[in-house]
């Protein structure tokens, strides 16, 4: 290359040194780790006087009412489910509530892959798990029927692999690595809904027939199904009929937060949760027709091996120790409330439907 007109030299010089500038500044950039160019998210750093919490099964009926409070109650929430059994229209309702950022994610992840809890665990910083995630296809006070916190009879595989799971906990919390504190909540029959009508329970229709007494009661009352199917008229109770303990999902909610609040480092706690009161399947169907304002067409059957007769918790503990006492024991109402959210969702979290009856 001739230089030799001086006006020339410079400038390419200037273009040579340019080059070798920006060579520079891409191969700093390219050598920074990527946690340098990016803002890690408020969901992955342990914030001073914010309590994050992981609820597993969020999009579910029971886990969906507990992200709710916890939400109202200022705790941050991170939901993971795998949207199996849960509903997506839950999460939406709970984004809407809840749009600032900071309060709440949803991460969809199966929680039986065992990558995506290390990753998930690896990106948050959690300081609590509720944990509600779960298959299953009987309801919970008939797979696990506890009178005592301190022994357990389980009558089918439900039963039997929620006491192996309370095994497993135990055995884990008292490792020396555990250093973690253990709240157990024994559930009885869950009912109700939100008070204010945001959410309800809405199974997926292939699940409908594996639910709950009450959502049986309001698919009959829907005419989704053509009545109710009660197994076993021959029961040593006043009418012949099964006897269980029904907590209102808000009731069961609060427990877990009162939990969550008393919840101590090397501690493991066992409670019953439930209004410490038996209903019989009579008095639950004759207050649904009440609740409906339907006349639900009722077919009685033989009843089931295993059942029990009588099937109700002993609070005692939970209110001592938690101050914890359900509050929303009129079954009535319980039922009037999960009632209006159902006719209004009849598809489940579809858009809002008028209903004549």
């Amino acid at each position: 290359m001739d230089f030799s007109d001086p006006k020339r030299k410079p400038r390419y010089l200037s273009k040579i040194l340019m080059v070798a500038l920006l060579t520079a500044m891409c191969v700093v950039m390219l050598t920074q780790p990527p946690c340098h160019r990016r803002t890690p998210s408020v969901f992955s750093i342990h914030e001073p006087g914010v309590t994050h919490v992981l609820v597993t099964g969020g999009a579910g009926y029971i886990g969906s009412h507990a992200a709710l409070r916890l939400l109202k109650d200022s705790f941050r929430v991170t939901i993971v489910d795998n949207l199996s059994r849960g509903n997506m229209g839950a999460i939406k309702v709970l984004q809407n509530l809840f749009p600032e950022p900071g309060q709440l994610q949803f991460i969809y992840a199966d929680l039986g892959d065992p990558k995506a809890v290390n990753r998930i665990f690896a990106e948050n910083a959690f300081d609590a798990v509720m944990h509600f995630a779960a298959v299953a296809y009987v309801d919970n006070a008939e797979g696990f029927c506890s009178p005592n916190p301190t022994v357990q009879f389980p009558i089918n595989p439900y039963g039997k692999a929620k006491k192996m799971a309370e095994d497993i906990i135990l055995d884990f919390s008292k490792s020396k690595k555990a250093d973690m504190a253990v709240m157990i909540l024994r559930y009885f029959n869950v009912i109700g809904s939100d008070p204010e009508g945001r959410l309800g329970e809405a199974p997926k229709p292939e699940l409908r027939e594996h639910g709950r007494i009450s959502g049986a009661c309001f698919d009959a009352a829907l005419g989704i199904i053509p009545g109710l199917k009660v197994k076993g008229t021959d029961y040593e109770t006043p009418d012949g009929t099964c006897v269980r303990d029904y907590i209102d999902v808000t009731d069961l909610v609060d427990a877990h937060v009162k939990a969550l609040n008393k919840a101590e480092r090397g501690k493991v706690g066992i409670y019953n949760v439930g209004t410490g009161k038996g209903r019989s399947v009579k008095e639950f169907v004759e207050a649904c027709k009440k609740a409906t304002g339907v006349d639900i067409k009722v077919d009685y059957f033989p009843r089931r091996p295993g059942d029990y007769a009588e099937v109700y918790s002993d609070p005692a503990k939970i209110n001592s120790e938690l101050n914890w006492t359900a509050q929303h024991t009129d079954l009535l109402e319980s039922l009037r409330v999960a009632w209006t959210w159902q006719k209004k969702h009849r598809s489940g979290y579809g858009p809002p439907q008028a209903m004549v009856l």
